[in-house]
Parts: structure tokens; C-alpha cells; sequence
């Protein structure tokens, strides 16, 4: 069963290949979605796959690249309506 969830990631995330890496683990995982980032300074994750994937990568946006601090990870549940395909950094 394919789960939708969105997290807004808040800390040092923007301007240390946040997105970048988090695509990256994203398609390892066989994930759609995408992160960008947001005027505020958090990244906003939109992540759509399997439960199992899904809570993994959720897990993983604590750590985040190297040059990340992350203060918070907020998650919320989607709708899995429109599931984008593939995982982009818009």
C-alpha cells in the first residue's frame, strides 16, 4: 500500500545540497515526490511510495548531507490522489 506524506524540514538546510541528497536517497528507495525549498529557509518534502520507504526516508531527513543541521522534521499525511512520478527538486 502506497503512503503520501509531506515533512517540512526546518535548521540548516538550505545551501548544503539538502534537496540534492535528499533525491538521491529518494530514487535509491524507489520513492516520488519532490523537495524544494521554501521562502522561510525550511525544505518542504513531499515523499509518495511504499510505508516501509517512506518512513525510511522520513528517518533519514533528521541527518540529512553532511553540512546539514536539522532542528525539526514536521509530518504530515497526504492524500495519495495525484502521485507525482519520479522525485525532482523543484
Amino acid at each position: 500500500m502506497n503512503v503520501c506524506k509531506r515533512c517540512l524540514v526546518s535548521g540548516r538546510v538550505q545551501g548544503v545540497f539538502y534537496r540534492a541528497s535528499t533525491a538521491r536517497r529518494a530514487s535509491e528507495l524507489g520513492l516520488n515526490g519532490y523537495a524544494r525549498n521554501l521562502a522561510d529557509g525550511r525544505v518542504e518534502v513531499l515523499v509518495c511510495g511504499s510505508a516501509e520507504s517512506v518512513a525510511e526516508l522520513c528517518e533519514w531527513l533528521w541527518q540529512g548531507p553532511p553540512a546539514a543541521e536539522v532542528s525539526e522534521v514536521v509530518i504530515c499525511e497526504m492524500e495519495c490522489a495525484e502521485i507525482p512520478r519520479g522525485f525532482s527538486t523543484r
